[in-house]
């Protein structure tokens, strides 16, 4: 059932989709949302758009925008790296990665940054470092790997920070993150390339 050994988290997300009788391979997507049973008794964050499987030792964060409250791009960190996680809307034949890699490729090279492509799991991938500004009179490079992953009329845009960007062949345990990852496009017209909503998941809505 799975592919390759797999991280301890994976392994619990695995354990409890055994014990619910489910058939949920953690280290198989990411998944759209039909082609995922989500009574199997994993545990999940629900953002609207994404669904993600809670990972020991990595912290989920939102960037979120103070006047609308909408998420613009999901974060999980951990102490050597992260994982920057952004859906959009997408055609059926599935080329859009093909058309924005050069895109962001070209941004990255504007920004004084280096960028080259490799072969990766799901395709051509994007590794590079840009120039970022850490004092006022101090910059560094922040070293990225990103990611590309087509589905049924959505792209994942994953975007690999520090270490996981640095070693891609050690990054075992990080793309079982990604891989555990659930893509909620919804049925709504949507222009390929528009961002699929976010949501803040009910314990941190305000109240009131």
């Amino acid at each position: 059932m799975f592919r390759r050994k797999q991280s301890s988290a994976a392994q619990e997300a695995a354990d409890a989709a055994e014990e619910a009788g489910a058939e949920f391979d953690p280290t198989g997507g990411p998944y759209d949302v039909d082609d995922v049973d989500l009574d199997d008794g994993v545990e999940r964050v629900d953002l609207g758009g994404l669904l993600l499987v809670p990972t020991p030792g990595r912290e989920l964060r939102l960037q979120v925008d103070e006047a609308t409250q909408a998420v613009q791009a999901v974060l999980i960190a951990g102490p050597e790296g992260a994982l920057e996680l952004k859906p959009f809307a997408a055609p059926r034949g599935g080329t859009l990665w093909d058309e924005i890699r050069p895109q962001i490729a070209a941004d990255m090279a504007r920004r004084g940054g280096e960028v080259s492509e490799r072969e990766g799991k799901h395709g051509p991938e994007l590794i590079g470092s840009v120039p970022v500004q850490v004092a006022p009179d101090q910059t560094a490079h922040q070293p990225s790997r990103i990611v590309g992953v087509s589905g049924p009329r959505w792209l994942l845009r994953a975007t690999f920070l520090g270490m996981p960007a640095i070693k891609p062949e050690d990054a075992g345990d990080w793309d079982d993150v990604l891989a555990a990852v659930i893509v909620r496009r919804g049925t709504q017209a949507m222009p390929a390339g528009d961002a699929i909503p976010l949501t803040l998941p009910p314990q941190a809505r305000p109240q009131g």
